[in-house]
């Protein structure tokens, strides 16, 4: 093997949050090694978003990330905010726009922002290396890695290397190894934006209704502290997805319930008692299905109250009107569990935030390595916010890199 030249810093990991820490190091005259051990760079942000990239959101807060330590990200987030990356979007004439809540997307295809990372990293002279096997990793005064390709020397390491989510796309504990042994604490980690499976009896009826969505509130009883989420649930062959499952699920633990609004913003028995009035010959299917599809009104209803669901408004009394409405306004279900890393959109926990500076990204105790993206204990709820906290941590490490050069 032989030995390169030396780097000022080496970056593993090519992802969001390693390429904007090499573009911005790279720009400001480092000389940046970018090691990535799959077969191309930025797997995950080519997925995500359909193929379209939510690639940040407009309402990007501190509000919108779990961590250990709430306050740790605010510092990144605050110095390289959403309208900072729109504006390098813009510049490289990348057509975009807002889904919804604040949520931008790529009109074309997510390969627009990985081929901008890649151009910026380009403008910078950063050295970006495919298909890299990590040997050995010795950290010091200096840095020097053993590849399947060579030996590098630098004098910092950014390790960008992501979480376990999606297996496929590159997701592995290299990171969180090399955190234990630096002495760094490891918060417990867990699947999260991931849908939810079923193996008891709601199985074949989630199963039946494949495909099939409907706008939900949901919560999670026992999580005092959880948000409330407002959007679609989507029934799966396995359980329960869309957007309002997979935002409770970074806060539903084994074993708890999920509390689901299945008619939110909607008085229910005042509307079912309006209804009786005026339409007393129809029945809860139709009625219900005035607000779901009538596949899934049936179903459910037919489920929960199979000897009331084909009976006329007028065949049921007050008491039960009230049972239909509590069971409608707060369905309550306990998941077998997750799909886990499998489907996983991001890792829960990862890297003590109590060990790295909030605003260098640098470990308190080994000032040249720093930590950033996925594999440190800041996740983002879903819509955008998880490559926002990827650019704003690899932004403040790429910064952080040229001080500690000067100084």
């Amino acid at each position: 093997m032989n030995t390169e030249p030396a780097f000022d810093v080496i970056i593993l990991g090519a992802g969001a949050a390693g390429m904007m820490c090499a573009l911005t190091a790279g720009q400001q005259g480092l000389r940046v090694l970018l090691l990535e051990k799959s077969n191309k760079p930025g797997k995950k942000i080519l997925m995500s978003g359909g193929g379209r990239c939510n690639f940040t959101n407009l309402h990007t807060a501190p509000e919108n990330f779990i961590s250990a330590n709430p306050h740790f990200c605010k510092s990144a987030l605050s110095r390289y905010t959403p309208w900072h990356f729109i504006e390098l979007v813009a510049r490289h004439d990348i057509p975009y726009h807002e889904k919804e809540l604040g949520q931008l997307f790529c009109d074309r295809s997510s390969k627009d922002i990985v081929n901008m990372l890649l151009d910026e990293c380009a403008a910078g002279g950063v050295e970006l290396r495919l298909n890299v096997a990590v040997v050995d990793l010795v950290v010091g005064a200096q840095i020097k890695v053993t590849t399947d390709q060579g030996t590098f020397h630098a004098d910092h390491l950014v390790v960008a290397t992501g979480g376990l989510s999606i297996p496929k796309m590159g997701g592995s504990d290299f990171g969180y190894q090399l955190a234990e042994r630096l002495g760094l604490s490891i918060l417990p980690k867990r699947a999260a934006l991931v849908p939810f499976i079923f193996t008891d009896q709601h199985k074949a009826l989630f199963a039946a209704l494949s495909g099939s969505a409907i706008a939900v509130s949901v919560s999670v009883p026992d999580q005092s502290t959880a948000p409330t989420f407002q959007h679609q649930m989507l029934f799966t062959h396995r359980g329960l997805s869309g957007p309002a499952m997979l935002q409770i699920s970074s806060y539903w633990q084994q074993g708890h319930a999920l509390c689901i609004d299945l008619l939110p913003g909607i008085e229910v028995l005042a509307e079912l008692t309006a209804s009786k009035s005026h339409a007393p010959n129809q029945t809860l299917v139709q009625w219900l299905s005035h607000h779901w599809p009538k596949k899934v009104a049936e179903a459910l209803l037919t489920w929960q109250f199979p000897d009331w669901a084909v009976r006329s408004l007028q065949a049921l009394n007050q008491q039960q009107l009230q049972l239909v409405a509590n069971w409608l306004g707060g369905w309550l279900l306990k998941p077998s569990g997750t799909e886990g890393y499998r489907t996983a959109e991001v890792t829960l926990g990862g890297v003590d935030t109590t060990a790295l500076s909030s605003k260098t990204m640098a470990c308190q105790t080994q000032p040249n390595v720093y930590f950033i993206g996925e594999v440190v204990d800041v996740t983002g709820h879903l819509g955008g916010f998880n490559f926002q906290w990827a650019w704003a941590s690899g932004h403040a490490a790429g910064q952080a890199l040229l001080e500690s050069k000067r100084s």
